[in-house]
């Protein structure tokens, strides 16, 4: 009997993916935990293992597909005596869209077969795990029931295995629903746009998702905006001299690592802004996951330094410069842009002076950072010049009260005006 190759989910909230590549031909014995795809979701690239043994009997969606569904068959494995074509370079024949992509006439399965497919035995307590994943458990003295699959059907695998002894289950969120849908527009005709006079430039998974993300966002969050206006002159003299020092290693700490840096320490000072809402209570986390919004083509990433007030300047600027390199290449891991406590977005290069971020769910805040420019400030009774940059603060009203993010805020302009408080 033949086994099927789903379609992964790679993420918590993924639904569908485009199978970028196949690295794997009909014909080619693979062992689990070979590459065999590579699967593109609406955030990123990642590659795909095999779950078991055997010889590809079939590919069954061709590289380049969109909008492939979760646990949709994508390719088969030759099961127990049945004998696999020789390997081929050709590419499969596709039925029509839509159509079942089952071999014609295959034979029901029986309680075995479904146990060797799935990896599911007849009790109901039966954890579900590869050949390998269990070697390698037992080899370990790891648990299974104490990791979370990532193959078909929540099957651990042999990645799932490497290096996570002692790692216990995250709980998913449910999406938050409402109770009723808001009106959809289908065309532009119907707003009075003449067709014709515009070019159309369809979605892909990024801007459906984003779009989706940010409508919940902005509708279903009670947020309010904190600004305030910081003095630069202090931390750019701080920079300066902080590279010159790092001159031989390589290492450019950017004015954005510096404000990582002292986010951190000050989520740390005013735990309170370090929060997320949950039905059933305030999350307050234990380290500053700090999100930093990086752009590309076709809309935005926010890839995590986590327990960023841990970390020094030179080891938060090597990880966001591998990080957002990564970001825009759609190579990082679900684990490096899923799961911040508390977000950056910074728009000053492009000359913006102020303005508010939607917050990124469950997280409890967002920093949006304008440009630094001089200013005339008072001093005492005098005028004087400064470099001074405006700050705004997006609260979820559920978690930051006013007072809590006024806190945070003032914590953070006293890190970043008189920088030495980054040693403390």
């Amino acid at each position: 009997m033949s086994i099927d190759i789903l379609m992964p989910a790679l993420s918590p909230t993924m639904e569908e993916g485009v199978l970028a590549k196949w690295h794997v031909a009909v014909g080619d014995t693979v062992k689990a935990g070979d590459v065999i795809a590579e699967i593109e979701t609406d955030k990123a690239t990642m590659e795909v293992e095999a779950v078991d043994e055997g010889v590809i009997l079939a590919l069954l969606v061709a590289a380049g597909t969109e909008g492939v569904k979760v646990n949709r068959v994508i390719a088969q494995l030759a099961g127990e005596g049945e004998v696999a074509p020789p390997p081929s370079p050709a590419a499969p024949v596709l039925p029509p869209r839509g159509e079942d992509l089952r071999p014609a006439n295959p034979p029901p399965l029986g309680e075995g077969d479904r146990e060797a497919v799935e990896g599911v035995g007849p009790s109901s307590d039966r954890i579900a795990a590869s050949p390998l994943a269990r070697r390698l458990a037992r080899a370990a003295g790891i648990d299974l029931a104490s990791l979370i699959g990532s193959g078909p059907h929540g099957r651990i695998i042999k990645r799932d295995i490497d290096g996570q002894a002692g790692r216990k289950p995250t709980p998913v969120q449910a999406a938050p629903t409402t109770a009723s849908a808001p009106r959809q527009v289908q065309s532009l005709e119907e707003l009075g746009i003449a067709p014709g006079s515009y070019d159309l430039i369809p979605l892909d998974g990024m801007g459906k998702t984003i779009a989706r993300r940010m409508t919940e966002s902005f509708r279903d969050i009670p947020h309010f905006p904190l600004s305030i206006d910081l003095e630069l002159d202090a931390l750019l003299e701080a920079r300066a001299r902080i590279n010159a020092g790092l001159e031989a290693s390589g290492v450019k700490v950017s004015v954005n690592d510096l404000i990582i840096r002292c986010a951190a320490l000050a989520l740390k000072r005013v735990p309170m802004a370090n929060a997320s809402y949950t039905p059933h209570g305030i999350a307050v986390h234990h380290h500053a996951d700090i999100a930093v919004a990086v752009a590309i083509d076709g809309g935005l990433i926010t890839p995590i330094i986590r327990a960023a007030e841990t970390k020094g300047l030179a080891q938060i600027a090597t990880e966001m410069k591998d990080l957002a390199s990564r970001a825009r290449a759609r190579k990082l891991k679900p684990e490096e842009f899923q799961g911040g406590t508390f977000s950056i977005s910074n728009l000053g290069m492009f000359g913006i002076k102020s303005f508010a971020s939607i917050i990124n769910e469950p997280q409890g805040a967002i920093l949006s950072v304008g440009a630094g420019e001089k200013r005339a400030v008072v001093k005492g009774d005098s005028l004087a010049i400064a470099t001074v940059m405006t700050v705004t603060l997006t609260c979820d009203h559920r978690v930051l009260n006013g007072t809590i993010g006024a806190q945070w805020l003032n914590e953070f302009k006293r890190l970043i005006e008189d920088p030495l408080m980054m040693l403390i």
